[in-house]
């Protein structure tokens, strides 16, 4: 103290006195103890939360993992739905197209057989018309050669043969 004051006037005694008492306080009254217990409490709550993070993250990892082998199953499985459909459509669409030219033999074999039907229709009139028409031709003339009972007797048995042998 050059400058001739007393040191209890020096405000640097008095800080390095209250820190020493200070110091002493704390020791005294084991307050490191405390503080170092409440530290490693402390600690201890954090290294739990570190742990309960680090669960969570490997069951958020499994569950993500999961999740995508179920995405790729389910693509997977909409792919080969997908790949039976069009294999069902083609199938059926064969399947349909032969059905239709069936359909279309059979109609086309039934308006055959109408148009056989109608043929034989057709020339059964004809020559039905015909015998008719020969039996009235003949008979006009049987008739004109054949004058008076006999005759028509004649006739008559003629047209009733031919008609029996003709149908």
């Amino acid at each position: 103290m050059a400058s001739g004051v007393p040191f209890y006037m020096d405000p640097t005694f008095w800080v390095a006195g209250s820190f020493a008492v200070f110091v002493g306080g704390a020791i005294w009254g084991k307050a490191h103890k405390k503080i170092g217990a409440m530290l490693d409490e402390r600690s201890a709550v954090i290294k739990a939360q570190l742990e309960e993070a680090q669960q969570l993250r490997e069951e958020a990892e499994k569950l993500l993992s999961e999740y995508q082998r179920k995405q790729r199953d389910a693509e997977k499985e909409a792919a080969d739905m997908v790949a039976q459909a069009k294999e069902d459509a083609k199938i059926m669409a064969k399947e349909a197209k032969a059905d239709i030219e069936a359909m279309a033999a059979r109609r086309t074999r039934a308006a055959e057989e109408k148009i056989a039907q109608a043929e034989a229709s057709a020339v059964k009139e004809v020559k039905a018309v015909a015998v008719n028409a020969a039996v009235a031709a003949a008979s006009a003339v049987i008739a004109d050669k054949l004058k008076g009972k006999e005759g028509g007797a004649l006739v008559d048995r003629a047209i009733a043969g031919v008609e029996e042998k003709l149908h």
